[in-house]
């Protein structure tokens, strides 16, 4: 994903502080309990099982400005049923990671991004913390980073809500291990919500790093939402070379994800939510809509069909909700009203 955020606001003392004391007033005594870990957290997150419907519309939400439209969690379209909120980042100890509110975004008190999270639930949408992004630096490569991204994740569930976690590490990924943790993660929160959204490159091959971890978590994946653009012209599972930025390069390349040992129900399609989300590989909604036709029902293809159709997948995703309500809501109202009526 696109992380960078030239305008983002600054996060003064005074401002943590605000956000941090205001939390702990929230929390009462249980705040006071979670400061001496996650074992001692209540399992909040546990006490609404997550529901995610059989085709989703997956949203990335900016927890900075960068130009976009700068929204609360409750502003989000009530069209996306998973909102991954973008980022957490590196804690201290190798794997572990951290939440941090960004001021920028005018919430008075974490309490009260909590009630937004809250609210979003009751409504049936998930929500998950998103790991990682285009300048993320979390890394888990042995069992000591594994365990701690697990406790570290499953802390911040248990804090502020979250149905789970969504992988987005961009600068390279250790399947062994992030199988490892996300298994512990999954041990501790069975109801967890664990959703991907590797690069296209990641996604090329079974033998990829990549495509290894969501195969050795398959029996709880959620989705993986490929971010097709940003990657110029790639293979699909044809063998012939798809330009991006076109319904068959959504098509071909996903087919080798629903050929390649995924379940339909796991695989969704990633795109920008409009020109200046990235920095290429933008298509409007209508072939967005076409791609979710041709690989669901075999229609609406391009010079690419299908071996098969896929009726149980997922849906889609896109960068970002703030992107999407700067350009008018086009991707929820368009591409999340075609979703919800897939087959």
């Amino acid at each position: 994903m696109v992380r960078a955020h030239p305008i983002r606001g600054i996060r003064s003392g005074l401002a943590a502080a605000l956000l941090a004391s205001a939390a702990l007033a929230a929390a009462g005594p249980a705040g006071t309990a979670a400061a001496a870990g996650p074992a001692h957290r209540p399992p909040s997150a546990a006490a609404r099982p997550a529901a995610v419907p059989r085709h989703a519309l997956t949203g990335y939400w900016q927890n900075f400005s960068n130009g976009a439209t700068v929204q609360k969690l409750r502003d989000v379209d009530d069209a996306y049923d998973i909102i991954a909120v973008a980022f957490a980042d590196a804690a201290g100890k190798p794997g572990a990671v951290t939440f941090t509110l960004d001021p920028a975004l005018g919430y008075g008190s974490v309490a009260d991004f909590t009630a937004d999270i809250k609210a979003k639930q009751a409504a049936g949408k998930s929500v998950v913390v998103s790991v990682g992004g285009e300048r993320g630096a979390v890394s888990v490569g042995d069992a000591a980073s594994a365990q701690n991204f697990a406790e570290s994740v499953g802390a911040l569930m248990d804090e502020y809500g979250f149905d789970g976690v969504d992988i987005d590490l961009e600068n390279g990924l250790n399947s062994t291990y992030m199988i490892q943790a996300l298994k512990a993660l999954h041990g501790t929160h069975p109801d967890v919500v664990v959703t991907m959204a590797p690069q296209t490159l990641d996604m090329q091959s079974p033998q990829s790093e990549y495509f290894r971890t969501a195969l050795g978590i398959k029996d709880f994946l959620t989705a993986v939402n490929t971010q097709f653009y940003n990657s110029g012209s790639m293979n699909g599972c044809d063998g012939k070379v798809y330009a991006q930025g076109t319904v068959d390069f959504l098509t071909a390349l996903a087919c080798t994800q629903l050929e390649g040992g995924l379940d339909p129900s796991q695989v969704g399609l990633g795109v920008p939510a409009s020109p200046r989300a990235a920095g290429g590989g933008y298509v409007s909604p209508a072939v967005v809509d076409a791609a979710l036709d041709c690989l669901t029902a075999g229609r609406g293809c391009g010079a690419f069909t299908p071996p098969r159709t896929y009726p149980g997948l997922r849906g889609a995703m896109t960068w970002s909700t703030n992107w999407d309500a700067a350009n008018g809501g086009a991707f929820a109202h368009e591409v999340g009203g075609h979703v919800h009526q897939l087959p």
